[in-house]
């Protein structure tokens, strides 16, 4: 480590703490409603220090990327394979589209301006905004059999085009996917997903809304007299559904609330369900009451956290399950929350569940526990890392991206970076079918994410140094043009064989096409423009296979450019 600014020359490590913080604080300015993000933020910030002299040497960066790349494909695993189904197909194809539109595009410009493989790979990786693009492609340089000079100069250059790109891909799809995409479809995207959750059978607006202001579930208790004579099941069905009478009293007396039960005029009747089709039934059933002290904890439930692990449940939608549940899972259970990569989703009966969604299960026992068992395994609190599982992975992954083959005499390899990837990939499954072994906490492994990658972007935009302005000064007003080439053509193309071949939903089309672009801002603002989570369904599969295709892009793009530079 070097630098020659005051202090920093005296402590040279500080100027890594330095650049990753500044970068962090750039990335949080907003341009309208997007953020720049702190791995830009970080490169950018690194670039002008590199500019002042300030330098990071040795192999802090490697190690850096090897522990981001190894946790990107632990946390991405269970997700990554539980897509690889027959569910998934129409979706599959749009993140082979856009990987084959991003290196076609991107070999022709190499070919047409004469750019250098490092050029290449970075502007793949800024108008993608895949960052770990950056890592690979910057590890597959050493195969080509440079000289260190040679290699240093692509490799800034991979920092560089990334940097000058990466904010027209994040705008341009952006603004395709929440605005523009939805006009060529020709609907609107508010509608379109109301309309779409309608036809899966949402229980309220709740439960398909990105942001519910209210819980989904809701106890209330009426005194009968507009229900009298009637049975405890007809008064279920009469509410829509996903409703139960948990208590009933008479005279004061509690009642066993079975289906047959008739209700007679001034019993009360405790019911537990979906908030629209529960709240305001006064003209259903009765006076809204509550109750006594003595028979409040008939509205204690009990609540479970499940991860889906089970092969029998992956790719079923929620009525499918329903179907096959016994009567009493059906009736003393509710699913109160499914999350997947971090995100709600919208629960309707044709929400699938997949390997690794997190389940909120709310209930009554013993059939809160029965539902929990058939679905996967309890998340279970983990503060330890095991660092034997890690070290095994990663030196796994290093191992196999050692290996390299020669395909029409271009040395083809996934390098250390993308050998991590996989090995990931793999331990993560290891550990989400066996829990207890391999465990790293969410917190860690994000940690690992973050860090690893903030450290590797800062290592490589310091090393970039006067070699970035040569590049901006060559090529800095033709690679953003490009790179809006790179982010819409894949994007457009999607959206055209979605829409006419596989015809797939529009809603669930646009969240696609935002997670074959791995872009987070995208799919935030598709939900802001649609005021419902149902494009996450399409979000999160094309998101899941993308994140580990795109990454290997960087090694490919390398080798062929190089080729034909």
């Amino acid at each position: 480590m070097e630098c020659s600014i005051g202090w920093l020359g005296d402590v040279p490590m500080a100027v890594l703490f330095v650049t990753i913080g500044l970068g962090y604080a750039v990335g949080k300015l907003h341009i309208g409603p997007i953020a720049l993000g702190g791995v830009c933020g970080t490169l950018i910030v690194a670039l002008f220090l590199g500019q002042t002299g300030c330098k990071l040497h040795g192999e802090l960066k490697e190690v850096a990327f090897a522990l981001f790349i190894f946790a990107m494909g632990y946390s991405g695993g269970p997700q990554f394979f539980a897509n690889l189904n027959r569910s998934s197909l129409r979706f599959m194809a749009l993140p082979l589209i856009e990987a084959g539109v991003v290196l076609a595009v991107v070999l022709t410009a190499t070919r047409m301006l004469g750019l250098d493989a490092g050029t290449a790979a970075g502007l793949a990786a800024g108008a993608a905004t895949e960052s770990a693009v950056v890592g690979t492609a910057a590890e597959a340089l050493k195969h080509l059999g440079l000289d260190a000079a040679e290699a240093a100069r692509m490799e800034s250059n991979i920092a560089t085009a990334y940097t000058l790109t990466y904010l027209v891909g994040l705008i341009s799809i952006v603004l395709f996917t929440s605005q523009l995409a939805p006009v060529l479809l020709r609907l609107n995207l508010q509608t379109a997903s109301r309309e779409l959750a309608e036809t899966m059978q949402a229980a309220s607006e709740d439960d398909v809304s990105s942001h519910p202001a209210l819980p989904r579930l809701v106890g209330r208790a009426y005194r009968i007299t507009a229900a009298a004579g009637l049975n405890i099941a007809e008064v279920e069905v009469a509410l829509g559904g996903r409703t139960l009478v948990i208590g009933l009293f008479r005279h004061g007396e509690p009642v066993d609330p079975t289906p047959g039960e008739i209700l007679q005029a001034g019993d009360v009747a405790a019911l537990i369900g979906v908030r629209d089709r529960l709240v305001g039934q006064g003209d259903l059933l009765g006076e809204e009451v509550g109750l006594l002290p003595a028979h409040a904890d008939v509205f204690q439930l009990d609540e479970r956290h499940v991860i889906v692990n089970r092969h029998d449940i992956n790719g079923r939608t929620l009525k499918e399950l329903g179907q096959i549940a016994t009567t009493r899972y059906l009736r003393h259970v509710w699913v109160q929350r499914i999350v997947r990569q971090g995100m709600p989703l919208p629960i309707t009966p044709g929400t699938r569940l997949q390997h690794g969604d997190r389940v909120t299960l709310v209930g009554a026992e013993p059939a809160l526990s029965t539902a929990a068992g058939a679905l996967g395994t309890e998340v279970r609190q983990v503060d330890a890392t095991d660092l034997v599982f890690l070290s095994v992975g990663i030196l796994a992954g290093l191992l196999v991206g050692s290996l390299s083959i020669t395909v029409a005499g271009i040395p083809v390899s996934l390098g250390s970076g993308g050998g991590a990837l996989l090995s990931g990939l793999a331990f993560g499954w290891i550990n989400f079918k066996r829990p207890g072994i391999g465990d790293v906490p969410p917190a860690a492994v994000q940690l690992l994410k973050d860090l690893g990658l903030a450290i590797f972007v800062a290592c490589v935009g310091l090393s970039a140094g006067p070699d970035a302005m040569a590049l901006i000064r060559e090529h800095g007003a033709v690679l953003p043009l490009i790179g809006l080439l790179v982010s819409l053509g894949p994007a457009c193309l999607s959206l055209w064989i979605g829409h006419k071949v596989l015809k797939i939903e529009g809603p669930l089309l646009i969240g696609a096409i935002a997670g074959q672009h791995v872009s987070t801002p995208a799919i935030s603002a598709i939900l802001a423009a649609s005021k419902s989570s149902v494009p996450l369904l399409g979000y999160t599969v094309t998101y899941a296979i993308a994140n580990v295709m795109l990454p290997v892009l960087g090694p490919i793009i390398v080798a062929l450019a190089y080729r034909v530079s």
